[in-house]
């Protein structure tokens, strides 16, 4: 939105000399030993559901695996179509999604505040909201994270900037997607490419073929949509923090939706001896988004679409990949002038 710049008529000198002599004798005149009475402390302001901007839940409701009492389609899957989006926070940070991007030298994008204050880690276990990482790993991500803002080589920029799909899990807390239902599928639509959850029991492709989100085979238990997913190709990233999954990464994902059809939590097992120390487990909160809500760059990229019938169709925007990439483009010319 753009901000029209208003022009006053300058203020008289003598009103405003008058104006500043009044303030003084109002101090001078004040008692020094009334002191001003302390105001309680309130509690940090939620940001409502359904509002506009970024949403950043700092707390969210567990749901728990169990019966399914919501629609359900024509082939029995529990009806769980519609526009959906992660409520902690898009894009940055891993391990704190709402501290913004490690290293940023814009004291802008850098987080206010107390840790506490901020949603937790999307690692829940362990408990200290740490990935497990491997000594060698560890290293590799943090010479990912003081290379990100001047990324002199390929593996320092972010996949997603150069246009590669976003990769699992990130892709559920990159931007809002849509799921879609077919017999024996469930589709995932993102701005960064598809995914497809395969439900007819047949087994997982062959291990030299590799795919930027993995090779998803799935089933339901209730309310639950269970999915195994291999056939990792290295390469995406968590987040940009930098924290990854190697080729031989398995990842045991449950998507608990609650019966009112609102919302999900997303609970993942992820096990990788080449790269981490143990499995851990991580947890990402989602919500629908319908009609009622107001459109908006992060969570809901959505439009009427034109049509015949009455019904309202949003259509998702297909995203040029050329968001953000001012400063990756710097690196690589400052990379050629040499």
């Amino acid at each position: 939105m753009k901000h029209k710049m208003t022009h006053r008529p300058a203020v008289m000198p003598g009103l405003a000399l008058s104006a500043m002599l009044i303030a003084c004798q109002s101090v001078i005149a004040a008692p020094d030993d009334k002191k001003p009475e302390a105001k309680p402390a309130q509690a940090p302001k939620q940001l409502r559901l359904g509002g506009s901007g970024i949403e950043q839940e700092r707390s969210f409701p567990k749901i728990v695996s169990g019966k399914w009492t919501g629609p359900r389609l024509a082939d029995g899957q529990p009806d769980v179509q519609g526009h959906w989006s992660n409520t902690i926070a898009n894009h940055n940070n891993f391990t704190d999604p709402q501290g913004g991007i490690l290293n940023d030298p814009n004291p802008n994008r850098v987080a206010k505040g107390p840790r506490e204050l901020r949603a937790p880690s999307r690692v829940s276990d362990p408990a200290d909201g740490q990935v497990p990482f491997q000594p060698w790993a560890l290293e590799k991500v943090k010479e990912f994270q003081a290379n990100f803002h001047n990324p002199l080589k390929p593996e320092y920029v972010e996949p997603l900037a150069r246009c590669a799909p976003a990769g699992i899990p990130k892709s559920l807390y990159w931007h809002g997607y849509e799921i879609s239902q077919y017999p024996g599928y469930v589709l995932f639509q993102f701005n960064s490419g598809t995914r497809i959850i395969h439900l007819d029991g047949k087994p997982h492709l062959p291990d030299n073929i590799k795919l930027w989100n993995g090779d998803s085979r799935g089933h339901w238990e209730g309310n639950t949509l269970v999915v195994d997913v291999a056939n990792h190709n290295g390469k995406a990233l968590f987040g940009r923090s930098g924290e990854f999954i190697s080729e031989n990464g398995r990842i045991q994902e449950r998507y608990i939706f609650s019966n009112d059809g609102k919302r999900y939590t997303y609970e993942a097992l992820l096990t990788d001896p080449t790269v981490y120390t143990r499995p851990f487990t991580i947890t990402v909160p989602a919500r629908k988004w319908t009609a009622k809500d107001q459109p908006n760059g992060w969570h809901f990229e959505v439009e009427p679409a034109t049509h015949a019938g009455k019904e309202t169709i949003l259509d998702q925007y297909e995203r040029i990949c050329a968001e953000n990439n001012g400063s990756f483009g710097l690196g690589a010319v400052e990379q050629a002038k040499k």
